[in-house]
């Protein structure tokens, strides 16, 4: 019996060993998949620490922080670009592991700048040293049970060389790439089974993760197969099977699709890439300004159901088309008008390293300002911007990294791996259209590699690859020069960064206060440097200016056409500058995203596809001036017709139209109360509707004067998910001058004095002097005589005592930066503050002197759990611009007559150069005023409305010319300075089946700077900058086209 019960005994001890054998088998197979945010908990110090990779390091006095967090953050505007610092700095990680059987652990680094060496639990697990792209490293062999401490070791030398090669990489440059050293974007923990999909992580781990993409495309009918791959790995012992699924959410997070895929089986160390599709109904089609993305789940599931393994991606669907010369975005032509922005995309104090919801805010502009586009400037911009684009429906064009011209040998092998990179890692972003391969142009064999690139790894994703420029390389699919206009009846050609001029926000005009001259500022290159020392009235101006000449070559206008341009820069940044200020002040909004005028001039003429589609008028500047003054110019931009000015109810009549949408008045008298702005549009199809009795009023704007400062106002922009209590979120604080009525006092440049209290971390804002502060620092400086032969050590010693030269690149009176007292500049400005890992209130106050009382506003940090707090995730998509229109986006009104020849007064083998739609070629005559004519050719007779003609040297070249249709005179006169094409519209055209241009005396020049357009950007190519030879009159042509009026129904 006793035997009996110790056999019961026994046999239950075994069958609970097997149980609990069951249970762990079963946890073994069931590792869920997660994705935490590794970004709390951070140590961090400056310098070089010998035994700071060992895990018993003593690091308890470092700074404790939140990543991301360059450790020169605080130098972002305060000093010149090739200023910001470059050291070594170390980053410390204690954080604890429950698990390690049976998994997989995966470290990811969104980008580190420059070169890191990481190690685990002190021993050595990799290094990255691309500074620009995201990279994985395998944690599992190094991690181990309980506390782990991960060690990083950062170099941000400006000159780090490759360490295989001693190759210094191209984008490493003080002129463009601001170097925010250390760990300035995110890392994440990635948890998995041992039978896994992999991450897109090529850098070191040479893995490809998920690809999904759309094909079989009915925009009409609402609907796409969607289509999703997935690379597997089995790094088990023994071999694994699986089935592989894949779920569609909508934004609501509603399930509307779901695929069935093969079943697999996996060896153990194999690797394969599975697949599955299905259809997609009722589908929203990602597109500019609606940000719609699905969340796609790809699943491995065990014969028995059971999930493996499960990736969630966020993603957009759209269609795209290039060609004819045009961008075709869900079966509708779209013109490029939008931004080349610096990928640092920076704010004051803080750099590139900003919560996900403030790039949102950031980004999300460039779109309220019209912009459908943002050109990343020579290096991959961060996956979060990347992300962020996708949410606000901001097409991108995406470089890899380069410099600033064709590079060769081990320079060109950087920027093939990092595009390979690049393209793996932000394959799945719908927002991505552009792929860059390079900031100049690049060989014909160089853009073939590239495309190369593109069709290994993602072939399906709709993306066209190109480079600058590009002009007469046909295998590229867009291209465009960085600062003038081309045309082309291939692929789309758009200005890859026009209009370079700068100006700060704080000057209105030369009769506001402080009455900045305009144009006055430092010298460039030894010559006044107008157009970067601009007011913000002239500022917006030439952006109408400028734009209104892409325009004019827009889709419609016919065969070749330009598709756009991307002005540099949308917000001001810590890069290479030509203006009074150290930083870069061409953005169409400061360096706190606070709009200047020439953003609602963009606003005006970019709400459209290829025109505005939406009516809108904009007074540029205020109306506080002091009693008597007549202003010089007022400027209106709108998009009517006419426009008719009032000054408290009195006409001042229509202003003058130029340039399609700028009207002005001069020698405008101010009256203190409201000036208002009245736009008419008329029916063009009535010859009698600019009857005043029948035009029709198509919209207004208004300005009041505002009253005497009265109380300051205080606004909080914040995260739409709640200010988070994690050590990295933001929040901007705008602080406003008003009067009693709430109205922004325009003139007020007075200085706030900030106090706050809380779990926060005061970061500031921006500002250049104003009065006071410039006469506090001629008094504090008085006295001081800098000595020109002053050592490093001196100088350092005298800033060390807050000594500061006006000269200083650091001067910290230029810029405020981190000062807990900063100026308002036109009555307005933000600052920054970082939330500490507390929750808790925050009370910001601000007084002024002159202002009675203070003002306060309350603020409140909530608890989150940081490990599992994911916004890339969770924020939404911006839909505000509603689905593509099914309308077309323009109307054909020109129709170009097809050339059949020409005959030249000399050179005739190059007459066809002419029209053979390529601009990096011409034909010019001998000097000889005989043979200074040429005489193309149609099928049959024409009458010709318009003549297009880019002529060498357009940008300061006129020419004396006489058109002759057949042998009649039908124009004479000079052309005039271009970006690129001089108009020529024939009042009286006359049908002919030849016609004649010919040059009819010597060329003149505009050399003065103040006449120049675009003057910083070299030659655009070598038929830009053409001398002229007095008495040998040289007609010379790269490209023409002959027009006729189309007549719409």
């Amino acid at each position: 019996m006793q035997q009996n019960n110790q056999n019961i005994i026994r046999m239950r001890k075994r069958l609970f060993l097997l149980l609990l054998a069951f249970i762990s088998l079963c946890q073994m197979n069931a590792v869920e998949r997660t994705k935490l945010n590794f970004n709390g908990g951070w140590l961090l110090k400056v310098g070089d620490f010998p035994g700071a990779e060992q895990a018993n390091y003593k690091d308890a006095g470092w700074k404790q922080i939140t990543l991301p967090r360059a450790f020169n953050e605080k130098e972002a505007f305060k000093v010149s670009i090739e200023h910001l610092s470059d050291t070594i700095t170390w980053y410390r990680k204690h954080f604890h592991i429950q698990e390690v059987g049976d998994r997989k652990y995966f470290i990811e680094f969104e980008g580190v700048r420059f070169g890191a060496d990481i190690w685990l639990n002190g021993k050595k697990v990799g290094y990255t040293e691309n500074g620009v792209m995201a990279s994985g490293f395998d944690l599992t062999p190094y991690i181990i049970k309980g506390e782990n401490v991960i060690a990083v070791r950062v170099d941000n030398s400006w000159n780090y060389r490759e360490r295989t090669s001693g190759q210094r990489f191209q984008w490493n440059d003080k002129n463009f790439n601001a170097n925010y050293g250390g760990i300035p974007k995110n890392v994440f923990l990635h948890i998995t089974d041992k039978l896994y999909q992999t991450l897109p992580l090529y850098n070191n781990l040479k893995t490809t993760g998920i690809y999904i993409y759309g094909s079989n495309y009915d925009i009409a009918g609402k609907k796409v197969t969607v289509n999703a791959e997935s690379q597997v790995r089995n790094e088990d012992s023994k071999s694994r099977s699986f089935r592989f699924f894949a779920k569609i959410l909508d934004a609501d997070g509603k399930e509307v699709g779901h695929f069935d895929g093969e079943r697999y089986t996996l060896k153990p160390g194999e690797t394969k890439t599975v697949k599955v599709s299905g259809l997609l109904n009722n589908a929203h089609f990602w597109s500019w300004g609606y940000g719609y993305l699905y969340t796609v789940k790809t699943l491995l599931k065990a014969d028995d159901g059971s999930k493996i393994d499960d990736v969630v991606t966020k993603t957009g669907f759209r269609k795209t088309q290039f060609g004819e010369g045009k961008f075709y975005l869900n079966d509708r032509a779209i013109m490029m008008h939008g931004y080349a922005q610096r990928t640092s995309n920076e704010w004051p104090g803080v750099g590139m390293s900003v919560p996900a919801w403030l790039s949102d805010y950031s980004n999300k502009l460039m779109v309220e300002s019209g912009g459908n586009m943002v050109r990343w400037m020579h290096v991959c911009p961060w996956k979060q911007d990347i992300e962020s684009c996708d949410r606000v429906g901001l097409i991108q064009a995406m470089p890899a990294g380069d410099a600033e011209k064709d590079v060769f040998d081990r320079r060109w092998e950087q920027r093939l791996e990092l595009m390979k990179e690049a393209i793996i890692y932000n394959r799945n972003n719908p927002s991505i259209i552009f792929y860059e391969s390079g900031n100049r142009g690049v060989s014909r064999e160089h853009m073939l590699q590239m495309k190369a690139i593109r069709d290994e790894f993602d072939p399906h994703g709709g993306r066209a690859s190109g480079s600058r420029e590009m002009l007469n390389i046909n295998e590229a699919e867009y291209g465009g020069e960085m600062l003038y206009i081309n045309k082309s009846k291939k692929h789309p050609m758009w200005s890859m960064e026009y209009h370079r001029d700068e100006g700060l926000r704080k000057y209105w005009d030369e009769q506001s206060y402080p009455y900045h001259k305009e144009g006055d500022g430092p010298l460039y290159r030894g010559k006044p440097a107008f157009e970067y020392n601009h007011n913000m009235d002239t500022f917006a101006a030439s952006m109408v200016e400028r734009w209104f000449e892409y325009w004019q070559e827009r889709p419609g206008t016919g065969k070749r056409v330009s598709d756009g341009g991307t002005k540099i820069i949308f917000s001001d940044t810590n890069t290479h500058h030509r203006g009074e200020a150290n930083y870069r002040s061409s953005g169409v909004t400061d360096a706190m995203r606070i709009p200047k005028d020439a953003f609602f001039a963009h606003q005006v003429m970019w709400n459209g596809w290829v025109s505005p589609e939406k009516d809108a008028t904009y007074i540029v500047g205020h109306w506080n001036y002091k009693p008597g003054t007549i202003k010089q110019t007022e400027y209106v931009v709108s998009t009517g017709d006419e426009v008719e000015l009032f000054i408290n109810g009195k006409s001042l009549g229509m202003g003058e139209r130029s340039n399609q949408w700028l009207f002005t008045w001069k020698n405008v008298p101010f009256e203190a109360g409201k000036i208002e702005a009245v736009a008419y549009t008329y029916n063009h199809a009535d010859k009698n509707s600019k009857d005043s009795k029948i035009r029709k009023e198509s919209s207004r704007y208004a300005i009041e004067t505002a009253g005497k400062p009265h109380h300051i106002k205080l606004t909080s922009i914040q995260n739409p998910e709640g200010f988070k209590a994690d050590g990295a979120d933001m929040a901007l604080i705008q602080v406003e001058v008003v009067d009693k009525q709430g109205r922004r006092c325009p003139l007020d440049n007075r200085t706030i004095h900030f106090n706050y209290q809380g779990e926060m971390e005061w970061i500031g804002g921006l500002a250049t002097p104003n009065e006071e502060t410039q006469k506090a620092l001629a008094a504090k400086n008085q006295s001081l005589v800098v000595d020109k032969n002053e050592t490093t050590e001196q100088k350092a010693a005298r800033k060390a005592a807050d000594i500061l030269d006006s000269t200083d690149s650091d001067n910290t009176f230029d810029n405020y930066i981190g000062k807990i007292d900063l100026p308002v500049e036109c009555g307005v400005n933000r600052v920054l503050i970082r939330s500490t890992v507390n929750p808790g209130d925050i009370k910001i106050c601000a007084g002024a002197d002159g202002i009675k009382g203070v003002t306060s506003i309350d603020l409140k940090t909530n608890k989150v759990d940081i490990e599992h707090y994911l916004p890339q995730m969770t924020l939404k998509g911006d839909l505000s611009r509603g689905e593509t229109p099914s309308t077309p986006s323009y109307t054909d009104i020109k129709e170009t007559i097809d050339i059949t020849g020409a005959v030249a007064g000399v050179n005739q083998e190059d007459a066809q150069k002419t029209f053979d739609d390529d601009e990096t070629t011409e034909w010019k005559s001998d000097g000889k005023p005989e043979n200074a004519w040429i005489t193309y050719l149609f099928t049959e007779k024409e009458k010709v409305d318009e003549i297009t003609v880019k002529l060498t040297g357009w940008r300061l070249k006129i020419y004396p010319l006489a058109i002759f249709a057949g042998k009649k005179k039908v124009w004479e006169g000079y052309t005039y300075a271009s970006l690129g094409y001089v108009h020529i519209n024939i009042d009286k055209p006359v049908k002919a089946k030849d016609i004649t241009i010919r040059m009819m005396g010597d060329a003149k020049s505009k050399p003065q700077l103040s006449d120049t357009k675009e003057l910083a950007g070299g030659k655009a190519s070598t038929l830009d900058f053409i001398g002229i030879k007095k008495g040998k009159p040289v007609l010379r042509i790269v490209e023409i086209d002959f027009l006729k009026n189309k007549k719409n129904k």
